[in-house]
């Protein structure tokens, strides 16, 4: 908790969800270092008080519907240590908690959305990053083709999706059905210093209450807008067979007749080609209230590219480190900071890079079965690309 809470201040975020509140050895670290504010978020006993905490998990459901085997990964907010003993009470009669940090439940999402929402209305159930192939509720080869299909009766109470890295709110704006639910983009972290690659602008009091129902009514004058990964990014993004290094359009894998043009097994079809399927508007859509985003790329993406060296590099680390302690945090320099007052401490080439992320001036090939994609901000100084890998975008 300290780690998370060490990088969250470094990224400039002050509320980060703790995620796995069903893994017992966790909840036990979140119970003796967490202590409630009244107001249904947390903060640390010990050590960093300007980040606050909301209770989160993300769980895994692997169920048969109309003749076909779904892998559903939803998360779950909750109110209090109470409601999250009594989900776990629930749970844990139903799966094995301490498997893993994400367990894995045999019964339909729907029935879960019931059981939460049973054991406490004030519970939020969002579909987590909804459009990857395999486990999500739009997924090409487990998913549903709506939020009704999946949930029934019970969608009313789906307020929300989390678009997930390989998409973003203007490839959901595509989607009419979707016109009502608030969009969400969180980091999906699996290492402290990934905190905050996409995340969410609130601008509301830090409460429980204010917070879901600011998702829940899709406030815009409360949500103002997300940060977003560039979607091509996504290891999901274009369709694609890794073990040839094939990466594939949608129009070229419909050509193709949906095979690898090298083993001629099946392509893993990509989140950009299922949006396709789904749509009912064209690419560039804006709907009339829609939350507006933002595109950016890790600083130390940015500073390993300056440098011409790898992320997780000494120089990276080093350089990563003085720019947050100078500049105050990694979304004040990658946000907020004038280019006059970034130019006083950040060196011309990571400036440069800055300055081109803001502008949209990337190069990327894009992310395609499981294999994220190459994002370039300096690619004329690049060696050893194709004109043609660059033609992609």
């Amino acid at each position: 908790m300290e780690t998370l809470a060490r990088w969250a201040k470094k990224k400039g975020i002050s509320l980060l969800g703790t995620g796995d509140f069903t893994h017992p050895t966790y909840f036990a670290e979140l119970r003796s270092k967490l202590v409630p504010l009244g107001n249904g978020l947390f903060e640390l006993k010990k050590g960093e008080k300007e980040v606050k905490f909301i209770l989160t998990t993300e769980l895994c459901n692997i169920f048969t519907q109309n003749g076909k085997v779904r892998r559903i990964h939803n998360l779950i907010f909750a109110p209090s240590f109470e409601v999250v003993e009594a989900i776990r009470s629930k749970l844990g009669n139903l799966g094995k908690l301490s498997s893993d940090g994400r367990p894995i439940f045999s019964f339909p999402a729907k029935e879960l959305l019931k059981m939460i929402l049973d054991i406490s209305a004030d519970c939020l159930i969002i579909p987590a990053h909804a459009w990857t192939p395999w486990f999500s509720i739009f997924g090409a080869n487990s998913g549903f083709d709506s939020i009704e299909e999946c949930f029934g009766e019970l969608s009313p109470h789906i307020h929300a999706i989390e678009t997930g890295l390989s998409s973003d709110p203007e490839m959901n704006w595509r989607l009419s059905a979707l016109d009502g639910i608030t969009l969400l983009s969180n980091s999906d972290a699996h290492s402290p210093n990934r905190l905050g690659r996409e995340t969410n602008a609130f601008d509301c009091d830090l409460v429980y209450k204010e917070i879901i129902e600011t998702i829940r009514k899709k406030d815009s004058k409360k949500l103002l807008f997300t940060i977003e990964f560039f979607p091509e990014e996504g290891k999901y993004h274009y369709d694609g067979h890794r073990q040839c290094g094939v990466i594939s359009s949608p129009s070229q894998t419909r050509a193709s007749q949906y095979l690898c043009p090298n083993c001629h097994k099946k392509l893993t079809v990509g989140v950009m080609h299922r949006v396709e399927e789904l749509a009912d508007r064209p690419e560039g859509f804006i709907p009339k209230k829609a939350i507006p985003s933002i595109h950016l790329i890790p600083l130390e993406e940015v500073i390993a590219e300056a440098l011409g060296v790898r992320v997780g590099t000494k120089a990276v680390e080093a350089e990563y480190e003085r720019l947050v302690e100078r500049g105050g945090s990694e979304f004040q320099i990658l946000l907020n900071a004038t280019p006059d007052e970034l130019a006083s401490f950040v060196p011309a080439r990571t400036l440069e890079g800055i300055i081109r992320m803001r502008q949209g001036k990337v190069s990327i090939i894009p992310g395609h079965d499981g294999v994220y994609g190459k994002i370039s901000l300096f690619p004329e100084k690049k060696e050893g690309e194709s004109k043609e890998q660059l033609k992609l975008f």
